[in-house]
């Protein structure tokens, strides 16, 4: 398990790096700008050391000597602070840039996902991958960026002067060295899987949230309130315990570090005090030199407090980039095939012909399913709840793909042809409306970019939105929030109307397309729906029969089988199925 732990980090960590490679230039620069840095703060001591032996006894200072080193000194800690900022600013760069490119890799994928994985996952939790995690991540690699470098080159440099310098001190300050790499090491163990555990349940607690702001009315209304602030609680308090188990070996770094510190410290003051009482070094060795190293040893000891700090906040970047990842790595969509076609010139002939589909293995829905529709009918589509009517017209649409069997445009397998040309065939209301942010003109416009104004007024006119449209101050250029902001369902469903009233294409999908709307705009809307879908194809879902009284075919759906087929009134002389589902609805 431990060993499938670290080949995950590894994977996700050479991902991270093969990112960086467009930045290598840049990162190059980086690199070289910490080893100025590093020269320059290791510089420093060995100046302060050189003047402080030009302090010999009373009147024996050489005033001239350690003014010329505080002024190569200060010229050195600017030229390092110069070199510091210019570092940070390139590795900010660097680090933003990566985290653009990532979450516009997260953000391609899911245009790209089939609709099965949207299904099968909380908004909420994709959100808090592309915009939590990717936050995460990006303070731990712009902390592994700024720390790192400069930390391993500190404490490289630092040994080698201390060998040169008095090896002695060096010996000492190397055999405490293994007790730092194996703080660092525990803390950075313990720390991963606590902060990958974080992380999920964050997506979840996020997930949770959304679910209950988008559906505050429901909640309401059912008085829910308490169930639901149980449910959040017991979230809440698996996320408090992961958090403050992550935090606890995380906050270890900073106790052991600094009493690590103190022994490197005590070890290089007792081994050079003992060198100036017993000098057994052929070098000259002075309290200038004793000075010098013990300000190296708090430049050595610093770097590894910086580095556990870093490997810890590393591990919950590591943890983050791997769901991040995992998103983007997800299958997309069967792609098109090589040879695909574009769909043109439809007339509007659909047929099915032994389509059998299901959504998980042990539970087919759809068996040997055959329809043959001609161009210009109107089929209607009904069944009582999970009987296969949404998901047939998944299967019109190719949001999936039958399992066996095919489907026909115009005897073209949809397989055959692009998505974006199927799809952009078909018109499409669902009893779930979507609208974006933006003016109202912006939302009808959608599936026709470049109509003219006098189209826009004459597709809401045929659809009955005009009117509350030229309501509002702004008329068309009102503007709506997310999801329609402050309209009603109602005048939502209208607008999503109207923006298939301007396109027109050659087939129709209305899948309980006027749930949202009073009787009297209804009727209206199923006039001007007579009149659109004159010589198109229509697929109508509807629950309320008398709405579908006029269709050229009525498919009577159970089960994922179409267990009954023909008009309204074959089928009320068949005294079957329908016709109980019929008479259920207007039962005295």
């Amino acid at each position: 398990m431990k060993g499938e732990k670290r080949g995950a980090q590894s994977v996700v960590l050479r991902r991270v790096l093969r990112q960086l490679r467009k930045y290598l230039p840049a990162v190059s620069l980086s690199v070289f700008l910490a080893l100025l840095t590093v020269v320059g703060n290791l510089v420093a001591p060995i100046l302060f050391g050189n003047a402080i032996e030009l302090i010999v006894d009373q009147g024996k200072v050489d005033f001239a000597g350690i003014f010329y080193y505080f002024i190569l000194c200060a010229v050195t800690l600017a030229l390092t602070a110069l070199a510091q900022w210019i570092m940070n600013v390139i590795n900010n760069h660097v680090v933003y840039s990566v985290v653009k490119d990532v979450r516009e890799e997260a953000f391609a994928r899911l245009q790209h996902l089939p609709l099965k994985y949207i299904d099968g996952h909380s908004y909420g939790d994709i959100v808090s991958r592309c915009v939590a995690d990717v936050d995460q991540f990006a303070d731990g690699l712009l902390m592994g960026f700024t720390q790192l470098f400069t930390g391993v080159l500190t404490i490289l440099g630092v040994l080698a002067l201390m060998l040169y310098f008095n090896w002695i001190i060096a010996l000492a300050v190397f055999f405490i060295t293994p007790l730092s790499l194996f703080v660092a090491k525990f803390i950075a163990g313990r720390t991963y899987k606590l902060f990958k555990k974080t992380s999920a349940l964050r997506g979840e607690q996020t997930a949770f949230i959304e679910e209950m702001i988008g559906n505050l009315k429901v909640v309401q209304a059912f008085g829910r309130e308490d169930e639901n602030s149980e449910k959040f609680d017991a979230i809440n308090e698996n996320l408090t315990k992961a958090s403050l188990s992550s935090i606890f070996y995380s906050s270890l770094t900073n106790p052991c570090t600094r009493f690590i510190n103190a022994l490197v410290y005590a070890a290089v003051a007792l081994c050079g005090a003992l060198t100036l009482i017993y000098p057994v070094l052929p070098v000259a060795f002075g309290i200038g030199k004793l000075t010098t190293l013990l300000s190296y040893s708090n430049q050595y000891t610093k770097p590894f407090n910086e580095i556990s700090e870093v490997l810890t906040e590393l591990q919950n970047a590591v943890a983050c980039a791997g769901r991040i990842y995992e998103l983007i790595d997800e299958p997309c969509e069967i792609p098109d095939v090589k040879d695909s076609k574009r769909l043109e010139d439809v007339k509007g002939d659909v047929s099915f012909s032994g389509v059998e589909f299901c959504y998980e293995p042990e539970n087919p829905l759809i068996k040997d399913l055959n329809i043959s529709v001609k161009a210009g009918q109107r089929i209607a589509i009904v069944g009582p709840t999970g009987c296969g009517k949404t998901t047939l017209i998944n299967l019109l649409m190719r949001f999936y793909d039958p399992i066996d069997g095919s489907i026909y445009v115009d005897d073209n397998d949809i397989r055959s042809v692009t998505r974006h040309s199927l799809r952009k065939n078909y018109g499409m209301v669902l009893q779930d409306t979507w609208l974006k942010s933006g003016t109202i003109r912006d939302n009808i416009v959608i599936g026709k970019p470049d109509a003219t104004d006098e189209e826009v007024v004459a597709a809401a006119k045929a659809a009955y939105s005009h009117n509350f449209i030229m309501q509002f101050p702004d008329g068309y250029d009102t503007v709506i929030g997310e999801d329609g902001g402050s309209l009603s369902q109602g005048q939502k469903q209208l607008l999503c109307i109207t923006r298939i009233m301007l396109c027109l294409p050659p087939m129709l999908i209305l899948d309980e397309a006027t749930s949202s709307i009073d009787t009297r705009t209804e009727m209206k809307i199923q006039s001007a729906f007579s009149t659109m879908m004159k010589g198109r194809t229509s697929f109508i879902v509807a629950h309320r029969l008398s709405t579908i009284r006029e269709a050229d075919l009525i498919l009577v759906m159970n089960k994922g089988n179409i267990i009954e087929q023909g008009t309204h009134e074959e089928l009320m002389n068949a005294h079957g199925f329908y016709c109980r589902l019929y008479n259920s609805q207007f039962a005295g």
